[in-house]
């Protein structure tokens, strides 16, 4: 299975997912979307899986400081461009196997998502 995370090697939930990945045994590959940027097309995959709502972050600093008839007017389209242009204001982490998509960390996820 090849597994990829998402997210920025600096937050403290990511720690958390990398710490359980390496318990487990599970070898993956990890995307600082900070540094590296996201596709397009990875942020609608993830949002067709999860729901633009889930994978949208709207806790974090970069979308509470957007304007407020930006937010007012937020679909799933502006959410996805939004996302794209600034990676921060998507949940962390996202977890990719290829064949699941699992936003944010719960380590019960972790375990249904691997068990088998």
């Amino acid at each position: 299975m090849a597994v990829t995370i998402y997210g920025i090697k600096t937050c403290d939930t990511m720690k958390k997912a990398f710490v359980w990945l390496k318990a487990h045994g599970i070898d993956y590959a990890f995307h600082d979307y900070r540094a590296e940027g996201i596709a397009a097309a990875d942020v609608k995959r993830w949002c067709k899986a999860a729901g633009w709502e889930k994978v949208l972050n709207k806790s974090s600093t970069t979308f509470r400081a957007l304007p407020d008839e930006a937010k007012a007017r937020l679909d799933e389209a502006r959410a996805i461009e939004l996302m794209v242009a600034e990676p921060t204001m998507i949940k962390r982490p996202v977890l990719d196997t290829g064949t699941a998509i699992e936003v944010g960390f719960k380590p019960e996820r972790y375990e249904a998502i691997f068990a088998g």
